[in-house]
């Protein structure tokens, strides 16, 4: 059954890249998340950049996906991931299920350092697909900047 999560870890072109790879994964789209517009016009707005990621869930649970997206960020870091700065880089899960959002806090109190995550996990508001460029970036254009390791990025590919 296909479900969708919104995952949001700092530049989303490396986000994508590393999301796409993960066992049951069905799609990803670079979007942005929570923000205060429709439209990908002008600044952003208090939006996120993210990834909407679908998934099987009968072949990836949520718990499993909140392990997969801890290892590419720093989740005691506030509105930095790598080189980027700013409150779009935040990190966060969004979600329109109750459920995923339950599972995405649960994996983070039962880590021993829950009280230092910043990771915010908050229903979504609003979300808008981000401009053709931005889609699978990397794919396109290897050698621009990411701030997620190599090796990681090139851990999961099926």
């Amino acid at each position: 059954m296909k479900q969708t999560i919104y995952f949001a870890g700092g530049c989303l072109w490396g986000v994508q890249a590393f999301i796409k790879t993960l066992p049951g994964v069905i799609e990803t789209e670079a979007g942005r998340a929570n923000g205060q517009t429709n439209t990908l016009d002008g600044a952003y707005d208090g939006y996120a950049e993210c990834v909407k990621t679908t998934f099987d869930h009968h072949k990836v649970t949520v718990d499993q996906l909140m392990g997969y997206f801890f290892e590419i960020i720093d989740p005691y870091s506030i509105n930095k991931q790598g080189d980027d700065v700013g409150e779009k880089y935040r990190t966060g899960v969004y979600s329109e299920l109750e459920s995923h959002l339950t599972e995405a806090r649960r994996y983070i109190n039962q880590r021993d350092d829950s009280e230092d995550i910043q990771v915010e996990v908050l229903p979504l508001t609003n979300y808008v697909k981000s401009a053709a460029i931005h889609q699978d970036h990397l794919d396109k254009y290897p050698d621009d900047y990411c701030h997620i390791p190599q090796a990681l990025l090139l851990k999961y590919i099926r």
